[in-house]
């Protein structure tokens, strides 16, 4: 078996010809954190079966534990699919000093196909730079993107502003929602959030018409593009979590935090503008549905403020969980961008993190944990954005009179609406089309995992290459 170019993975291991261990690269700078996989496989036989081994996690707490499992796809089916559960093992590892491992088996069905392996849904900067290029080309009056810094590798650091064109007189006096997301290269369903974000906000919707008249949005759709490019899990380059350190960013370590928290602050001195919000988005690798982080305050008033947008999600996202959201000033997340900027804007601003589940969500009328699809974490995004038009009439910013305007005529937005709505509702795609055979995992060493190689492989199936995937193609 020749393994090459491996490139988030520093060893691999093969044990036998069907089996083998593989070793997470860290975080570039920081050796603490290993968690992102996305690998390539090819060359390989009809009905191969094989066992991949992830033996060094850097967390012991997983979402493994409750059924989350690897994704797949093939150059044959570009559609990601979950391997299912029942091939997937999460344990503590005798060969490996006791320490968590995940294996998975899986079965080659086509000779001619590549297959690709990830954590969770990838999504890159470069998918991003095209996605916002798409956009501007469109030449939408109410939709402005610029460059805010450069990163010490030199990528874009992109800030849209999404608002009616007359929010951008000067003289005006305007509410701002300011948004980030991927401050955490490895999260990758905050991106998924944050696009479908912009997508209702830049839509023909009604309430996106609305909300465009009356408030102007801010959104860094991607804080760490290094970290994102080279396929880091926390980390930027230079390998700081930057998440922690907002309080004091510098200009030549963390350039996209001082670049954004310069423009924050300077919003926030400005007499002609009101800074309402500032929401992180992030994913959660331990706990299911979305959920927020907020601050707590002696001011008993502000803390009642600070719950109503929370709630108000919570009815309009059946996947977002107020059990989960929490209230804290706990002294870890003092740099964070939540508890710094909630300190240091204006005390009627609010300041959260949104945290979506790197695996499922749970409802009230669902029996089990349904998965997130790329769709799910769009739509969740797309109900961030709607819950603001209920948080500003209940302000009374926006009229609170029922209008026709917000009933959705026939049209081409909501049409795709619609069929969003249901597609999230559809069984999650596990196996994706590929066969499985009904077997458990058990290591080589337990002695009763019993697989005929002599009829499985053939002699060349030794040749099976194994790549990881180029980070910039995330």
């Amino acid at each position: 078996m020749h393994v090459l170019n491996v490139v988030t993975s520093d060893e691999w291991t093969t044990l036998q010809e069907y089996e083998y261990d593989l070793f997470i690269r860290p975080d570039t700078c920081n050796p603490r954190f290993r968690v992102w996989f996305n690998f390539t496989v090819e060359n390989v036989k009809q009905d191969q079966r094989v066992i991949f081994n992830i033996v060094n996690f850097s967390k012991t707490k997983s979402l493994y534990r409750d059924g989350m499992s690897p994704l797949v796809k093939s150059t044959s089916r570009q559609k990601w699919a979950r391997i299912p559960a029942k091939h997937v093992y999460y344990y503590r590892c005798p060969d490996h000093r006791k320490n968590y491992v995940m294996s998975f088996s899986f079965c080659f069905d086509r000779e001619d196909d590549v297959y690709q392996f990830a954590y969770c849904y990838p999504y890159s900067y470069t998918r991003l730079q095209n996605y916002l290029d798409n956009l501007e080309k469109k030449g939408m009056d109410f939709f402005h993107r610029e460059l805010l810094c450069l990163t010490v590798q030199q990528r874009r650091l992109d800030l849209i502003t999404i608002t009616h064109p007359d929010n951008l007189d000067p003289d005006e006096n305007n509410r701002i929602v300011f948004i980030t997301a991927r401050v955490h290269p490895g999260e990758t369903p905050a991106s998924y959030c944050c696009q479908g974000f912009i997508d209702f906000l830049i839509s023909n919707h009604p309430i996106a018409k609305i909300l465009r008249e009356h408030i102007v949005f801010k959104i860094v759709p991607m804080l760490n593009p290094d970290g994102v490019y080279l396929g880091n899990y926390r980390c930027s380059l230079m390998g700081f979590d930057l998440n922690r350190h907002w309080s004091e960013p510098s200009p030549w370590a963390h350039p996209t935090l001082y670049a954004t928290k310069n423009l924050l602050m300077e919003l926030d001195r400005s007499d002609k503008h009101t800074t309402d919000f500032y929401i992180d988005l992030h994913a959660h690798s331990t706990l299911m549905n979305g959920f927020m982080y907020g601050n707590t305050y002696e001011d008993v008033e502000r803390v009642e403020r600070h719950s109503v947008f929370p709630r108000l999600l919570c009815t309009n996202a059946e996947d977002f969980s107020l059990a989960n959201t929490n209230y804290n000033r706990d002294a870890v997340k003092a740099g964070t961008g939540r508890r710094t900027l909630g300190s240091c804007l204006d005390e009627n601003s609010h300041c959260y993190t949104l945290e979506v589940s790197f695996f499922s969500y749970q409802t009230n009328s669902a029996s089990q944990a349904l998965p997130y699809t790329e769709e799910g974490y769009m739509k969740l995004g797309r109900n961030l954005a709607r819950t603001f038009l209920d948080y500003y009439k209940l302000m009374n910013v926006i009229s609170a009179k029922p209008s026709s305007s917000i009933v959705p005529k026939p049209g081409r937005f909501s049409l795709r609406d619609r069929q969003a709505e249901r597609s999230n509702t559809d069984p999650p795609n596990e196996g994706g089309g590929y066969r499985f055979e009904d077997r458990s995992i058990r290591r080589s060493y337990q002695r009763d995992f019993s697989i005929n190689s002599s009829n499985a492989f053939s002699e060349s199936s030794s040749s099976i290459r194994l790549q990881m995937r180029e980070n910039r193609r995330y």
